[in-house]
């Protein structure tokens, strides 16, 4: 349910931010609007919009089929504001290294929740890589990851835009690490589903 939840606020707030340009400039991540009027919500609220409908429909059919798995697990383990604390903080951390890097850089920006969507990727991974989806055709979980990191470090290196792909790789790493300091023995389990795979 939280999940469905996240999506929903995700894809209302975006709407909103596409219809309002003013909006859009005032939850956008840039730099200059943190350090100077020390508006550190930016940091969080750059992940509830996205620089278009494609890039949304990206970043939340990605949430919808990991997501639920995630939030299951986590919602046993350390319960459902574990799991919500989990999707926020993830947005907050993948982004990190970035803003570091242009704090005092006032022609930068970055908005989506790819950095809070890879981090959930990554944990469903270490859960389940033989999770099939349908993107159309049916891939399994861990390839899909493979080809979303890889797809993530081509377009970061060709740099452009407000869509902040290095985030992803940021997210990923914060996603395994969760899951690991949350339940040490995932690796094991990881490692002998991978080593067995599932078919269709």
């Amino acid at each position: 349910m939280l999940t469905i939840i996240l999506i929903a606020t995700t894809v209302v707030v975006s709407w909103q931010a596409f219809e309002r340009p003013a909006l859009l400039q005032r939850l956008i991540l840039w730099p200059p609007a943190i350090d100077k009027s020390r508006q550190f919500d930016r940091l969080l609220t750059h992940g509830f919009i996205h620089a278009d409908w494609s890039h949304l429909l990206f970043n939340m059919i990605t949430l919808y089929f990991f997501g639920r798995v995630v939030e299951r697990v986590m919602t046993q383990v350390i319960g459902p504001v574990g799991y919500l604390l989990f999707y926020l903080s993830a947005i907050v951390v993948a982004i990190l290294p970035t803003y570091m890097q242009h704090r005092h850089d006032a022609r930068y920006s970055s908005l989506g929740a790819s950095g809070g969507v890879s981090a959930v990727l990554f944990a469903s991974i270490m859960l389940d890589p033989w999770m099939w989806i349908m993107v159309p055709l049916p891939v399994p979980g861990f390839l899909y990851a493979i080809g979303y990191v890889a797809y993530s470090f081509w377009k970061d290196r060709q740099g452009g835009g407000n869509v902040n792909h290095s985030a992803h790789l940021s997210g990923a790493a914060y996603g395994v690490m969760f899951m690991l300091l949350m339940e040490p023995g995932v690796l094991q389990s990881f490692l002998q589903r991978l080593m067995n795979p599932r078919f269709l």
